[in-house]
């Protein structure tokens, strides 16, 4: 899976470069997510603005990132569309990420 890295305000954002998020690389994405965090970044802003699809496999491996992070870091989410984002709803895990709808308000409102 390709993912697009930039440093920007203290923060990492990660583009997700697919327009799915599935079974199919998920396991790639959480090892690729899990590198980064290796390699000392604690504040991630994480860019699904391309994702058009996630399933469990794909939320799993987000959530997996946040545990990484074992509550040193801060992993928020913006750029999701709304079919992502039922997924995120249905399964309650808007009320476990911090979602935001653009970047800038994402780096305004990150508590």
């Amino acid at each position: 899976m390709l993912l697009e890295t930039r440093n920007y305000a203290g923060y990492l954002i990660v583009k997700v470069m697919a327009e799915r998020l599935d079974a199919k690389n998920a396991v790639e994405f959480k090892e690729q997510i899990s590198d980064i965090i290796s390699e000392g970044n604690e504040r991630i802003l994480l860019n699904l603005e391309g994702v058009e699809f996630v399933d469990s496999s794909g939320l799993g491996a987000i959530v997996t990132c946040l545990k990484k992070l074992g509550g040193k870091g801060e992993l928020a989410i913006y750029g999701v569309k709304k079919t992502v984002y039922t997924m995120f709803r249905l399964t309650r895990m808007d009320r476990v990420f911090q979602i935001f709808p653009t970047e800038e308000l994402a780096l305004s409102q990150i508590t």
